[in-house]
């Protein structure tokens, strides 16, 4: 079979949540926008909600609904974006609570769905979503007389703890919503791991569930086997692959392994990046194409049947590292073409 296997521990990702709930004494809820980075929001929302989650979050009111038919009635899912126009139908319909990111979305919720629950997101220095100090002054009275059940903010540095830049948000934050008796959350996981005086009434921890800095402790979620697909002798001198990028410095055995960057494995990490056979690392040889990647086994001394990318010998982040982005890219962009087996 030239499917491509996906392994998901939900298991570690529950306890992952519960080592991050374990660092404070609020609420807290979890991150599964994305399609649950990329593993399945509503798999993993079910896995959640048994381990006693009652808080989620999610991008957009498309995935909140879809969320809410996998989890069902009870727990709380705010959407991030707010309430966009055409919004309204899946805000009502699925339960949602939208955090709202400015008056003219202000204006249309209370007058779509007067009554309905809403919290509402301030932007404390990150300059991309949420209502700026100065409009929040304006409104801020009128806005807590509709009842918003959630005051919200997001850190920009909080991957780097010594940044002068998380002191200066918390500072904001604290001048826009001390006084109001209403529950405040400012910290995802790099603000929950910054410490209490970022906890607030709820953290919202989300790469740090599956297994991504900056949460260092985390356990790993997911393994990825890649089967391969053909197995050639190549000879010294000869190139591998798009625009004889590699040539063999000396008599090669060379695996063509199934999977690409339609597959989420990006273009970029071809000449760092690495796969497993067993302990035994296998360089990536030649570009990563669209269906395909090739892989050094000469010192292997066997064929094997798959080639790890992602496991107990490589991280999310350490494969991100390769391809010079970041291990939240690595995970959302996991393509469909895997057989996704799930674990607990």
């Amino acid at each position: 079979m030239t499917t491509a296997t996906l392994s998901i521990d939900l298991g570690a990702i529950v306890r992952n949540w519960q080592a991050l709930d374990a660092t404070s004494t609020c609420e807290t809820g979890a991150v599964v926008k994305a399609n649950g980075y990329g593993l399945g929001a509503p798999v993993v929302g079910r896995a959640l909600v048994r381990a006693g989650v009652r808080n989620f979050f999610v991008a957009t009111a498309a995935e909140g609904a879809t969320l809410r038919a996998a989890i069902g009635n009870g727990p709380v899912i705010y959407v991030f974006s707010g309430h966009m126009d055409g919004d309204t139908g899946a805000i009502r319909d699925a339960a949602l609570t939208p955090l709202l990111n400015s008056v003219d979305q202000m204006l249309r919720h209370v007058e779509a769905l007067p009554g309905a629950p809403f919290g509402i997101q301030l932007d404390s220095g990150m300059n991309r979503l949420g209502m700026e100090p100065g409009e929040w002054s304006a409104v801020r009275d009128i806005a807590i007389a509709q009842g918003p059940v959630m005051l919200m903010s997001h850190l920009a540095c909080s991957d780097e703890p010594d940044h002068p830049m998380n002191a200066q948000q918390l500072g904001a934050f604290h001048e826009m919503t001390d006084g109001l008796d209403i529950p405040r959350s400012l910290a995802a996981t790099g603000g929950t791991l910054l410490g209490t005086d970022y906890h607030f009434d709820m953290t919202r921890p989300g790469v740090g569930l599956y297994g991504g800095l900056p949460f260092i402790e985390a356990e790993p979620v997911v393994t990825l086997d890649l089967p391969v697909i053909q197995v050639r002798d190549v000879a010294i001198g000869e190139s591998v692959g798009y625009a004889n990028s590699w040539t063999a410095p000396r008599a090669s055995r060379i695996a063509t392994i199934s999977g690409g960057y339609a597959d989420g494995l990006i273009r970029a990490m071809g000449p760092r990046a690495t796969l497993y056979a067993g302990d035994v690392p296998c360089p990536v040889v030649g570009r990563v194409s669209m269906d395909l990647i090739t892989a050094d086994i000469t010192t292997l001394g066997h064929d094997p049947s798959h080639l790890q990318l992602m496991g107990r010998h490589q991280s999310i982040d350490t494969v991100a590292a390769a391809a010079g982005t970041i291990g939240y890219e690595i995970l959302t962009q996991l393509g469909l073409r895997y057989e996704r087996v799930f674990s607990e």
